[in-house]
């Protein structure tokens, strides 16, 4: 019997290499991993969610307001212009501009809040400052803020929205 006499390092040989190749590419993907969640935005956890909690009951009494006025909107958008048609039951004042919130579910760095500017019967126009695509929360509210419209949109489909307050109650 004789013995096999190797001459050539550990290093030219492949099984060393394949056995370590498995650790580091999961050293390299925790990295990438980690510089991933130090970079990246968490929209959707909120710093003040105990103050969030607290507001709910008045947001619900301007929906309310809104419902006992008879308040409906229907939203209409042209590329980066927004127009919406405002009116109600009964006689109500409307004001001089209003407040359109856009909020994205999951992206609150897209938010918007677009200043709304009458234009006689119950028109309003308004200029977007981003693109819209996908559903969207939205918030129609006046000034003073007595009262709100909200809904959800779904931008793409270039359907106007219709806001109702006694579909929102």
């Amino acid at each position: 019997m004789t013995l096999r006499n190797d001459s050539q390092p550990w290093y030219r040989e492949r099984w060393p290499w394949l056995l370590m190749a498995g650790p580091a590419i999961v050293i390299v993907a925790g990295i990438v991993t980690l510089w991933l969640a130090v970079i990246s935005n968490d929209g959707l956890v909120t710093d003040d969610y105990y103050k969030q909690g607290l507001a709910v009951n008045q947001r619900l009494q301007r929906d309310h307001k809104a419902g006992g006025l008879g308040l409906h909107a229907d939203i209409m958008r042209s590329g980066d212009k927004v127009r919406l048609l405002l009116g109600a039951d009964g006689q109500v004042n409307l004001p001089p501009a209003i407040t359109l919130k856009l909020a994205h579910p999951t992206r609150s760095g897209l938010d918007q809040a677009v200043q709304m500017v009458a234009e006689g019967q119950g028109f309003y126009s308004g200029k977007l400052t981003g693109e819209l695509a996908g559903r969207w929360l939205v918030s129609l509210e006046d000034p003073a803020g007595e009262w709100r419209l909200h809904g959800e949109w779904l931008a793409d489909t270039g359907e106007p929205l219709r806001l109702d307050a006694k579909a929102a109650n």
